[in-house]
């Protein structure tokens, strides 16, 4: 397998288009993060306070930029999902290896952000099985994990269908630990 940070694979299923984030993806992203009921499923843990609501464009051009220099500096990769019927970005995957003294050890995480709309089992169940399988050997790791928020039956719904199970672990963070993550170990 390539190195992710060398050459970013892109992932098609049935509905959804799974490619690196794009400049060009403006105008979406402005309406995925500043979808203020699309907030609370946006997992923002160890992001120093930042609660990805974006409002303007010039925030979220400035969030594409971190998210590229992140990505040239390979510290995580920022996937764009895109709806192919509508030909329009809907949420975005940001994803890395896990290197900790926690639980978390050698975990491949998965932040899923989708506009409220796409916050359903159908479409992250979808986008969840065209990442997850070349997801052990992208990211060397041993266990995926994701937030399962509970105020999302969908998203759990979703979890319980891919065969994720709910940890009791903390993550354990710079300067807090958070719960609500699910797993799935590599077979």
């Amino acid at each position: 397998m390539k190195n992710v940070y060398e050459e970013c694979p892109s992932f098609e299923g049935e509905n959804y288009l799974i490619r690196k984030l794009d400049k060009n993806d403006l105008n979406d992203l402005l309406a995925i993060y500043s979808d203020k009921n699309a907030v609370p499923f946006f997992n923002s843990d160890n992001c120093h306070g930042d609660d990805f609501y974006y409002a303007t464009k010039e925030r979220v051009q400035q969030a594409i930029d971190f998210w590229e220099d992140s990505y040239a500096n390979g510290y995580f990769v920022r996937w764009s999902v895109v709806d192919k019927k509508k030909n329009a970005v809907v949420g975005t995957i940001e994803a890395f290896h896990r290197e900790a003294e926690d639980y978390f050890n050698n975990t491949g995480l998965i932040r899923l952000d989708l506009r409220s709309d796409y916050e359903k089992r159908d479409c992250i169940v979808e986008v969840m099985q065209l990442i997850e399988k070349d997801f052990f050997d992208l990211f060397y790791c041993d266990k995926l994990a994701t937030k399962g928020f509970p105020s999302s039956a969908e998203r759990i719904e979703a979890l319980k269908q891919l065969h994720y199970a709910k940890s009791d672990e903390f993550l354990v963070g710079s300067y807090d630990k958070y719960l609500d993550y699910w797993e799935k170990c590599k077979k």
